[in-house]
């Protein structure tokens, strides 16, 4: 599937995840988010964020439990909680989020 941001055709995998991960950019993640009828807030922002920053460190992206954990670490309790995480990103925080963030999917997700 391609989408076009911008001018730029952006090139995504059937579930709207990017082929090429380079393709990201904050307008690539409102633009998906859009199709899914979410307007992405500072939190999201801060998830999505995060979520890069894991992938360039340790070149994957993190399931649920590991997102869980780092993001209660990094920004206090509430962030580690589910019904937080699913309040932002209701079809899952750890593969809604990842496809945001120009991630690919988290292993273990379906």
């Amino acid at each position: 599937m391609e989408i076009e941001i911008n001018g730029k055709t952006v090139a995504t995998d059937p579930e709207g995840y990017l082929v090429d991960l380079s393709d990201w950019s904050e307008d690539v993640a409102s633009y998906l988010a859009s199709q899914d009828k979410l307007e992405l807030g500072e939190n999201h922002w801060k998830i999505i964020h995060y979520m890069r920053d894991y992938f360039n460190e340790y070149g994957t992206a993190p399931n649920l439990r590991i997102l869980q954990k780092a993001l209660k670490e990094e920004f206090g309790p509430e962030w580690g909680e589910k019904k937080f995480l699913f309040d932002l990103f209701p079809f899952g925080p750890a593969k809604q989020a990842g496809r945001y963030a120009g991630t690919p999917k988290p292993t273990g997700c379906v």
